[in-house]
């Protein structure tokens, strides 16, 4: 482990698996590029959580984009963090606002979206979206939450 990363708890050890809703796996690391308003995006392409009424399995892609400020998010954590999910019984749109709310209280970052891909189940496909920003961003939020649902609009004809 570098010794620029001191305290992490996962990252380069084996690390047992709970399979119920655990924010303890969030981790963070410094962000060395702080000055820079660059966006980190990342992907969790077999998100896995259980509806709470059927208890059947939800399926479903999970995109974070965010500009970090002091901290980033550290993947081996995330990994951890999202596959806490696989047998919590939540809703994709709550599992969405749930992952926003967790990385946004873990990172302050000056923007954070949580976008959801879910697949179809009964013939519908569920798509929820949550951003925030710092107050210096907040159109730039507006304006991504008209892009994505026009992305969506798009998808569905």
């Amino acid at each position: 482990m570098p010794e620029a990363m001191p305290g992490l708890k996962a990252l380069g050890k084996k690390t047992e698996n709970i399979f119920t809703y655990n924010p303890a796996y969030l981790e963070s690391i410094p962000n060395r590029h702080r000055d820079n308003d660059y966006t980190v995006s990342l992907e969790a392409i077999e998100f896995t959580s259980l509806c709470p009424v059927t208890g059947q399995p939800d399926f479903g892609k999970i995109i974070i984009n965010y500009i970090p400020n002091a901290l980033l998010v550290e993947s081996k954590s995330l990994k951890l963090y999202l596959g806490s999910f696989r047998n919590s019984g939540e809703f994709g749109e709550d599992c969405i606002n749930i992952i926003h709310n967790d990385l946004k209280k873990l990172l302050a970052p000056k923007y954070i979206e949580v976008l959801g891909l879910f697949s179809p189940r009964g013939g519908i496909a569920i798509r929820p979206f949550v951003n925030s920003a710092e107050r210096k961003l907040t159109a730039f939020a507006e304006e991504r939450k008209r892009d994505i649902m026009n992305l969506s609009l798009r998808g569905s004809q």
